[in-house]
């Protein structure tokens, strides 16, 4: 039917006058209604509403065009002889050519698209490098688009191992207490909470290293000397050791945490970016959640120092592949390789980088590079109050995140009686949340923002991120209050286990949108943006465990989760004023970076 409403207006219309010359018209008249009877069987929906004038005026449109061709005069007679048929001809033929044209249009709508970036070109009159042209493939963005979803894809998989690797020990801290003689619950649970104070510590340096010497180098080399510590972890010989290597083993770790988002920004235009951090992003949610189901069974059937083995084996591939098939992705550092090539060929030593900083206050050397570098993380986090309102929304909620994984293990082993091996299958909606966040976070994200800036004139901002992170916001406090009350009455087991579901989707939804903000507020610098985001969240996620034990001692579950609950609260507010004041925050103080 669809291919009849496609050709019979196309016939009618070139060649229909013709037509009518050798057959009646009241024949062609009683066909042409036949047809059109079919079509309106089909496509109710798309006839209402219309109305026959805008049909004439694609009609007299029509003949206005065939008049203005050359060798106009036969065509005078086909005008007539259209003219001359009886009303329900032409009415069929033009809803005909309305329904085709509908489908046509509906088939080839174009994608909604934000303006492209413009890159800085070269200049060599003037001495200054940069890109050939807009199109240059060299450009990360202008990557082939499978080539970037592979890196994203195995950027991705790294990003999974690393947190999988945190919370693996999680159900283990009963089994290497016992094996190292520790009768202290603090000192027992710091090799978790304690690899999280690596990535607070290893985005300091890692980041800005990435910016000044490449991701690629930096990314492989933190990879690999995380696989390394999870070999001293598997074989460390006192718990003092073991809370050495797995700091170490976290900073190491916290390499793609630091890099990626920076991988990203550079390769990925706005339009595309929810998607990409959303693939990126799910390791650090469903990594430290399918942890604990697999590290219980692993801590009780083969023992805890085979968690650690096993993170080695499925982590060293990864960053086996990742060295060999990454690419360089950060454009000054690329542009900064072209400068050097084109110094030795052209024998132009005063040629200099599109991005090269010429104020006075620029650093002049590797060294001040390194350094400001360094410091540049720290900067971010305490003199931008964006930067810092929006990492202490997110530490809490990671450091929430962390503190039910420490203690869900002994909540549901002294409440409800279950084995070690089964308590890791509590984690199991926090997962599902995270799939539901996901699907609902990917499925907005990007289309808001795309809205957003049309409705805004074409011009984006990057406070367009935030609108969907405030309705997940609102959901976050509800499992603190749901769990908490539960446990507390010791309620059916499935009552507490249903409660984290929420938690799971709400801590997906402020995450992501947060992180994208970042990225899109601070391009040149997101890999430091991001360092600082993730420096405050570890060092919360790193010590909330600590202080959760005491805590549900002196105020019980109920209470204890309760405050966490009305934390949660106070703290919904922040997404939204940043949402509304962020941009004249942004325009008011420039950092100095």
């Amino acid at each position: 039917m669809e291919k009849d409403v496609e050709t019979n207006p196309t016939t009618a219309a070139g060649g229909g006058a013709h037509g009518l010359r050798g057959g009646s018209s009241s024949e062609q008249g009683t066909l042409a209604e036949k047809e059109a009877e079919q079509a309106f069987a089909s496509s109710d929906e798309l006839e209402k509403g219309e109305k026959t004038k805008m049909a004439e005026e694609r009609e007299r449109k029509s003949f206005e065009d065939v008049e203005e061709t050359a060798d106009s005069e036969p065509y005078q007679e086909d005008i007539i002889e259209r003219t001359q048929t009886t009303h329900s001809h032409a009415s069929a033929r033009s809803r005909l050519s309305r329904i085709a044209s509908r489908v046509s249009s509906r088939r080839s709508k174009p994608r909604d698209q934000l303006p492209p970036t413009v890159h800085p070109l070269s200049d060599l009159d003037n001495g200054v490098v940069g890109w050939d042209a807009q199109d240059d493939p060299a450009i990360p963005m202008n990557f082939d688009r499978r080539r970037k979803w592979i890196i994203i894809w195995f950027l991705a998989g790294i990003t999974f191992m690393t947190p999988f690797a945190s919370s693996i020990l999680a159900p283990a801290i009963e089994y290497f207490n016992d094996d190292f003689g520790n009768d202290d619950l603090t000192l027992g649970t710091l090799p978790v909470s304690i690899y999280l104070l690596g990535y607070a510590v290893g985005p300091l340096f890692l980041a800005p290293l990435s910016e000044i010497y490449g991701r690629r180098p930096v990314l492989s080399a933190a990879n690999f000397f995380f696989c390394a510590w999870l070999i001293g972890c598997a074989l460390a010989p006192s718990l003092n050791a073991l809370i050495v290597f797995r700091f170490l083993a976290g900073v190491g770790g916290s390499g793609c945490l630091a890099i990626g988002g920076g991988v990203i920004a550079d390769m990925i235009p706005v339009q595309e970016r929810g998607k990409a951090l959303t693939i990126w992003m799910v390791g650090p949610l469903i990594g430290p959640t399918l942890a604990p189901i697999l590290g219980a069974f692993i801590a009780q059937d083969i023992g805890w120092r085979w968690s650690n083995w096993i993170a080695f084996i499925a982590a060293t591939p990864m960053a086996a592949v990742i060295a060999v098939f990454n690419q360089e992705t950060n454009p000054r550092v690329l542009i900064d390789r072209k400068v050097a090539r084109l110094r030795r060929e052209l024998n132009r030593p005063e040629l200099r980088s599109v991005y090269l900083d010429t104020s006075p206050t620029a650093p002049k050397s590797n060294s001040q590079v390194l350094v400001r570098g360094l410091i540049r993380p720290i900067k971010m986090l305490f003199l931008s109050p964006i930067i810092f309102s929006v990492s202490l929304y997110i530490a809490f909620a990671y450091g929430t995140l962390y503190l039910l994984f420490s203690t869900i293990p002994l909540v549901f082993h002294n409440n409800y009686g279950f084995e070690i091996g089964i308590t890791g299958l509590v984690y199991i909606p926090l997962g599902l949340g995270y799939i539901l966040g996901m699907a609902a976070f990917t499925m907005l994200s990007d289309r808001t923002v795309v809205r957003m800036t049309k409705a805004n004139g074409g011009v984006y901002e990057p406070e367009m991120r935030l609108p969907d992170c405030i309705y997940f916001a609102c959901l976050l406090p509800v499992t603190f209050f749901w769990y908490g009350w539960t446990t507390q009455y010791h309620t059916h087991w499935a009552a507490p286990v249903i409660g984290l579901l929420p938690f799971g989707i709400a801590i997906l939804g402020i995450w992501q949108p947060i992180q994208l903000y970042i990225i899109d507020a601070y391009p040149t610098f997101a890999a430091s943006g991001l360092a600082a985001f993730t420096v405050f969240r570890s060092i919360v996620a790193a010590f909330l465990p600590i202080a959760g034990p005491p805590m549900y001692d002196a105020l019980g579950l109920g209470w204890g989760n309760s405050l966490l609950g009305f934390i949660a609260i106070a703290l919904i507010p922040v997404p939204t004023l940043i949402y509304h004041y962020g941009g004249r925050l942004r325009k008011w103080q420039k950092l100095v970076l």
